[in-house]
């Protein structure tokens, strides 16, 4: 080409650059990692060609990636010696945009500018990023199969046309030249150009050099993208080490978990539990996630569409090359693939806190100790998960007469005779209070082992779960407990008393009978089998939810010393100790009888 020629770009094209260069990025510093990504690709496009043409292997030496700032004339080039194009290929990949689906993008635009923003990473638009910055941008490239030093250069300030002119370059690869606008000088700082490659290109594949004004080049990315080495050839401490790099975090990582997958989704994942949680971990709304990076090209802090909101405390790095470069938080609420990596390594996290309860018990109980309240808001977000996560909780238990919380659903089954089929717990504000339940004297009489749940989500949990390995879960302190099938015949002394009580607690409760499970107390309060309990109730209620008044069962230990005073009562007397015999099932409850002081006037009489 003996003369430079000047042509137009596409109608399309056009409406992409008078978008581009009215700020349609939301973020203009990423225009350097689109070309430095750009530039990449041309080098991986070179080893590539070179497998199957020799001729062209020896260009496969000293591979490298420079970006050199000029201050003083308020510029950029960056260079690569990767494939190069000709001018047919110029035309083709940046004059027509002829590859990267601009129509499709432009009848997606909507208007609105962030939303329209979202859409560039899905059409591979991002060569145009550099007209946000640039007053002017000129590209020279010389084809690897070139054999002259004959080269093409494409230059264009984002206006209507582009020109085309030949110019000598003695090496392979392309020059991207970038004359920044005024507004935009701070593009111009070698400072600021460092910090953005060491932001977004510090793992890419080949060697990235910054060049300032003192012409000396200076390797940007040195550090190894850990997480695409072989497990085998890392050493725990390297592991330790990367953990500490990424998180800022001064402690040694709890565990890690280490997968590449291959196939029809390639991604690798490299995630860390720390030994101790964040500050805000119980604030929902706050940034969490993992680092987000794309053929080694870092895209985001905080991507938390790749783990459930019940893991967001594990911190590390995910790496696919089946995202689109450059990828938003919206496209990835709606990207196939971001559910697919979710699930599989939603699953892996929790099969290595499975391995590490399994192996290491202790080391386990001290992530339990710090996680374990979040853990259990798995089973009720995460249904396909739910019996993986219910094998992870942690219980105190009346077999271990502990107060912590080492016992696990899987220890009870193995506890557990042949005949029985539930699973049984109880719920209270306090160890103790559980520990102490009239509900399940009954149980501990027979020798029935009871979880004791003091957590205040645990009802919610257990609520959620409903069974495990199909065993149903049973809170002590609903109805229908018992496994006895026969119904004892009450006399009618018995009779007479429960009815005497039922018309007097009338209001207060929706039925009185002889307990089947209290030992030792006079009395207690049963909710119905569907009622939600204390804790639930407050649960729902912060929520929102209008629930009406509890009506619970009213029960009574006929054998009792307390009890048996009422058949000598009546009248006023028999009233007032139901009143008393229904407070002190009250407070066994942990609630507030509604007189404490007439409780209390009560007491001290029949102790007396």
């Amino acid at each position: 080409m003996a003369r430079s020629k000047t042509k137009s770009f596409q109608t399309e094209t056009k409406q992409l650059l008078k978008l581009m260069i009215h700020s349609l990025y939301s973020n203009k510093e990423i225009f350097i990692r689109e070309l430095v990504s750009n530039a990449s690709d041309a080098i991986d496009k070179l080893r590539f060609k070179s497998v199957e043409d020799k001729s062209i292997a020896k260009y496969t030496k000293d591979l490298k990636i420079d970006v050199q700032v000029l201050k003083s004339e308020s510029k950029i080039i960056i260079s690569d010696n990767g494939i190069g194009m000709n001018e047919d290929e110029i035309v083709s990949n940046i004059g027509t945009i002829a590859r990267s689906g601009t129509a499709s993008f432009l009848e997606n635009i909507t208007g609105d500018k962030k939303k329209d923003s979202n859409l560039i990473g899905q059409f591979g638009v991002g060569f145009y990023s550099v007209f946000m910055v640039a007053d002017k941008v000129q590209v020279i490239s010389k084809s690897v199969f070139e054999d002259s030093d004959s080269a093409i250069m494409w230059e264009s300030s984002g206006e209507e046309k582009y020109k085309l002119s030949e110019v000598s370059k003695e090496t392979n690869g392309t020059d991207i030249i970038i004359y920044l606008n005024d507004e935009n000088s701070e593009f111009a700082e070698e400072g600021r150009v460092r910090f953005l490659l060491e932001k977004y290109s510090q793992y890419i594949n080949f060697p990235l050099n910054l060049i300032g004004e003192d012409s000396e080049p200076k390797r940007i990315n040195d550090a190894d993208a850990l997480w695409l080495k072989s497990k085998r050839s890392i050493k725990d401490d390297e592991y330790k080490e990367f953990y500490k790099f990424i998180t800022f975090d001064q402690d040694d990582p709890l565990l890690w978990a280490h997968n590449k997958v291959e196939g029809k989704n390639e991604y690798t994942n490299l995630l860390y539990i720390p030994s101790k949680p964040p500050f805000d971990l119980w604030n929902r709304e706050s940034p969490r996630g993992v680092k987000l990076y794309i053929q080694r090209v870092f895209i985001m802090d905080d991507a938390s569409n790749f783990l459930p909101l019940y893991l967001r405390f594990v911190r590390g790095i995910i790496d696919t090359n089946d995202l689109p470069l450059n990828v938003s938080r919206e496209i990835l609420q709606e990207h196939h693939l971001v559910d697919t990596i979710k699930k599989a390594v939603t699953k892996r996290m929790l099969d290595s806190l499975k391995a590490l309860k399994k192996d290491s018990f202790d080391k386990y109980k001290e992530f339990w100790n710090e996680y374990g309240l979040v853990l259990k808001e798995g089973p009720a977000e995460d249904r396909e998960n739910k019996d993986l996560i219910a094998s992870l909780l942690l219980f105190a238990s009346t077999y271990a007469n502990s107060k912590g919380s080492d016992q696990g659903l899987d220890d009870y089954l193995e506890r557990m005779s042949d005949d029985q089929d539930k699973i049984y717990y109880c719920v209270a504000d306090t160890y103790e209070a559980a520990a102490n339940s009239p509900h399940i004297e009954g149980l501990k009489s027979k020798g029935i082992e009871v979880l004791l749940l003091t957590d205040r989500i645990d009802e919610w949990v257990m609520a959620g779960l409903m069974e495990y390995q199909g065993k149903e879960l049973v809170n002590v302190a609903k109805e229908d407990i018992s496994d006895e099938d026969e119904t004892k015949k009450v006399s009618e002394v018995d009779q007479d008393i429960l009815a005497k009580i039922k018309k007097h607690l009338d209001d207060k409760v929706s039925d009185v009978i002889i307990s089947k499970r209290l030992t030792d107390s006079a009395s207690c309060i049963v909710l119905p089998k569907h009622e939600p309990g204390a804790q639930l109730r407050k649960i729902l209620e912060a929520s929102g939810q209008t629930l009406g008044s509890s009506n619970p069962i009213f029960e009574i230990n006929m054998k009792h010393k307390l009890v048996k005073k009422l058949k000598d009562m009546k009248g006023k007397q028999f009233n007032s100790f139901v009143d008393f015999l229904y407070d002190y099932a009250v407070i066994a409850e942990g609630g507030s009888p509604q007189d404490p002081s007439k409780y209390l006037r009560q007491l001290d009489k029949y102790l007396s």
